[in-house]
């Protein structure tokens, strides 16, 4: 960002929201970019071939698939696995499906606007709706954290015997780690979440190698079949995994980090970044995809094939591995990738809560401060919660993060489908007709069925 960029936007951040004309559908110019220090610190290249000007758009999307793929996705999948086999795969496929829509609408904001989904709500909204959807996104953030920061420290459990509540407090350092790679630029962020990503997928790929499934009835699984509704246990499972795949702070994370390229400000470099961010978000979350199916087909082939079928807990998956598999690499494997999950999770939801509190609340403070007090909001619930519940209760946190992040979806997903449908907002890059009529679908379905959810939680 150039010096007169800048002074523009110091300049325009000493107007409150409130008193600024609307411009173009918004509540005044945009302010500060998000992530203002990562900005388009990432060159792309204006010329070549599509190959080599996708390979500078290659890493927001891997940092999103992340979110798809947090210990509370681990625990519908082994469920899935260990009660039903390979069924549930087509599920954990339409589930994806979802995905690549929604987060591709997250880019067509972020590029075409020059604002994340926290900075378009606040710029969008009155100040009575924009500090309501500010309170659920934190609320959203530290749910998900306390998912993260749970899986983790059970990671840190299984490998190295750290009891959870000082694993807990360990996983805080995560953003000591974002500020040692980012001195380095963002794009080491993304290395290192990307590397992390290959070692949880090399080590379920030698489980399940070990493991030996049955790839005829793989393929069947990924063909919906007519037992999810005749059996209301596998829908139930069913709606569990539908509904637990979108995040909230996956939709604000998507719509700031694909800002950290430099694509130029022309129409046709816009939609040209627009076409290569969708691209790398599909190719990511195509990994995630592979990655849940992996833990799926892995419960099957161990836990429901030798009628191990009510495995749930990521520890007892953990201990069931060795005497079913017959050696002592699996759990030690199973360990590890929980472990890179954990990590790569907290540090995405970090970035997540940067993006929140900077789009939503404008504030101006260092970046290490930002990242500090967003990583302690979501980090002291987490340590409070774990050691008063106890060592016991990990299966009842995790399934209460994901009641939370249900009541919290709709104040995210439906202000992107409403703002990217909007001509006075987006201009030339609105969303066009069919792409929204299917979001809309998309996001009812979402939370029609975290809604089901809940209320079957809520009466047992």
């Amino acid at each position: 960002m150039d010096a007169k960029s800048s002074d523009l936007s110091q300049l325009h951040a000493m107007v409150p929201p409130s008193d600024r004309p609307m411009t173009g559908g918004w509540r005044g110019e945009r302010g500060e970019p998000s992530l203002g220090d990562m900005f388009a610190t990432v060159r792309t290249a204006t010329k070549g071939s599509l190959w080599r000007k996708l390979l500078a758009f290659l890493g927001p999307g891997y940092l999103v698939a992340v979110g798809y793929m947090d210990p509370g996705n681990w625990a519908t999948s082994l469920a899935g696995g260990s009660k039903f086999g390979y069924v549930l795969l087509s599920v954990a496929l339409l589930s994806n499906l979802m995905a690549i829509v929604l987060q591709s609408l997250c880019t067509r904001l972020g590029v075409a606007t020059g604002r994340d989904l926290a900075q378009a709500c606040r710029d969008s909204t009155p100040r009575w709706v924009s500090v309501p959807l500010w309170l659920s996104a934190e609320i959203a953030i530290t749910a998900t954290d306390l998912a993260e920061v749970i899986g983790t420290a059970i990671g840190l459990s299984l490998l190295f015997g750290l009891p959870l509540s000082i694993g807990v407090c360990v996983t805080a350092l995560d953003v000591f780690l974002i500020l040692a790679l980012q001195a380095f630029g963002f794009r080491w962020i993304e290395a290192f979440v990307v590397a992390l990503l290959g070692i949880i997928a090399l080590c379920f790929a030698i489980q399940i190698a070990m493991a030996q499934p049955d790839w005829a009835l793989v393929i069947k699984g990924f063909v919906p079949s007519s037992q999810l509704i005749a059996n209301p246990e596998m829908l139930y499972l069913a709606l569990g995994i539908l509904g637990a795949t979108v995040m909230p702070h996956n939709l604000y994370l998507h719509s700031g980090l694909v800002q950290t390229r430099g694509y130029g400000d022309s129409p046709a470099e816009k939609r040209e970044a627009i076409t290569l961010s969708t691209i790398d978000s599909t190719i990511a979350l195509c990994l995630a995809l592979t990655i849940n199916a992996s833990i799926l087909i892995l419960a099957a082939a161990t836990f429901h094939r030798t009628g191990q079928l009510d495995v749930a807990e990521l520890d007892q998956a953990h201990s069931f591995l060795a005497p079913l598999l017959g050696s002592t690499l699996a759990p030690t494997l199973f360990a590890i990738a929980l472990l890179c999950c954990g990590l790569n999770s907290t540090i995405t939801a970090t970035l997540s809560g940067q993006i929140v509190m900077e789009g939503f609340l404008h504030w101006r403070i260092a970046p290490w401060l930002r990242r500090l007090i967003t990583r302690m909001i979501a980090i002291v619930p987490a340590v409070v919660v774990t050691i008063w519940a106890g060592e016991k209760a990990t299966g009842q946190l995790l399934i209460l993060s994901q009641v939370v992040l249900s009541l919290q979806l709709p104040f995210a997903i439906v202000p992107l489908v409403l703002l990217t449908a909007s001509q006075a907002k987006m201009g030339q890059f609105v969303a066009p007709r069919w792409l929204t009529a299917i979001a809309t679908l998309i996001a009812v379905v979402i939370i029609a069925l975290n809604a089901k959810l809940v209320w079957d939680l809520a009466t047992g």
